[in-house]
């Protein structure tokens, strides 16, 4: 029989669960609700009990699975303990020792949840074929995950790709969500593209599809608008454009992976966004024509059960 694994990600609405083949075929996959009552005490046991009544289903024994992999919102240090996730509840725990205990000693690891998600796109997705990639996820935030030689490099203080809070813009005012001033994150993520979008029209007289939608403007009408020829959203576009490329730009002299993948809700713009992004990357790297391309995630909202899962394969 082919031995199993199972990818868990936990987020902080649903827990996402997919069973594996340790080939990466997804056989099975289920959600569960997040109870984060009580700190968060719940979570990891319904996570177990779920798994074994799975497991059970199909006549599948857990000494065939070769092993949990665990995507958590939140920094995971080296040990697979984490200081904090807001998102459930979570202070000073090992989810990554309790989950294995309550499964038999089970083997479990842990890792960020954005991390993860880069993996799973290496592995079986945007990034597959290649050993090295940087994934862009540009959702309500913007995150991020490092893989080199198909390992996830998550820093000494599990920061390494927090790349929505590099600073790249001097000349703002308004605070992130983080503290910083300046961040990626303010003008690339889903909420930042509309916030640009409201600046760019108090700023301009110039007539605009998106002037319908007034403060209510969400990225999918700039994005909409942008690729219908309009002149003020291709501009901020353009803008968000320059940012991320500069972003992705200082990544690419840093690390040289072989492969940005963007994912979250706005890749869902597809290849023009990838155009838009890729004018002024290549503008920000005349060093070489040899660097990272840039591609699209494929594995949407499974990405993290994937990453997962490959967490456990070494």
């Amino acid at each position: 029989m082919c031995k199993k694994c199972i990818g868990v990600d936990v987020g902080g609405t649903s827990v996402k669960l997919g069973l594996f083949e340790t080939t990466g075929k997804l056989l099975f996959k289920w959600e569960i609700p997040t109870r984060k009552e009580d700190g968060g005490k719940y979570i990891l046991e319904d996570v177990a009990v779920s798994i074994r009544e799975v497991l059970r289903e199909r006549l599948i024994h857990l000494e065939d699975v070769v092993g949990i992999g665990l995507g958590v919102p939140g920094p995971v240090m080296p040990d697979g303990s984490v200081e904090m996730c807001v998102n459930l509840g979570w202070k000073n725990v090992n989810p990554q020792q309790q989950l294995s205990s309550l499964l038999d000693g089970a083997f479990v690891k842990s890792g960020n949840d954005a991390n993860v998600a880069a993996l799973g796109e290496m592995w079986q997705g945007g990034g597959m074929g290649f050993s090295d990639i940087v994934m862009v996820t540009l959702g309500t935030g913007v995150g991020g995950g490092v893989i080199m030689d198909e390992k996830i490099i998550s820093g000494k203080h599990g920061l390494a790709g927090e790349i929505g809070h590099i600073h790249i813009r001097d000349e703002e005012t308004e605070p992130c969500n983080c503290g910083g001033v300046g961040c990626v994150e303010q003008v690339a993520s889903a909420t930042g593209i509309a916030r640009e979008a409201r600046r760019k029209m108090a700023a301009s007289a110039e007539p605009s599809a998106m002037r319908q939608f007034g403060d209510d403007i969400t990225a999918k009408d700039v994005l909409d608008a942008a690729k219908a020829g309009d002149k003020l959203a291709l501009e901020v576009m353009d803008t968000v454009g320059h940012y991320l490329g500069l972003m992705m730009a200082q990544v690419a002299m840093t690390v040289d992976p072989q492969m940005f993948v963007i994912g979250g809700g706005v890749s869902k713009a597809g290849q023009f966004l990838v155009d838009v992004v890729k004018k002024h990357y290549d503008a920000f790297t005349p060093i070489s024509t040899r660097k990272a391309v840039i591609g699209l995630a494929k594995l949407g909202n499974d990405a993290g059960i994937y990453g997962a899962a490959r967490l456990v394969l070494g």
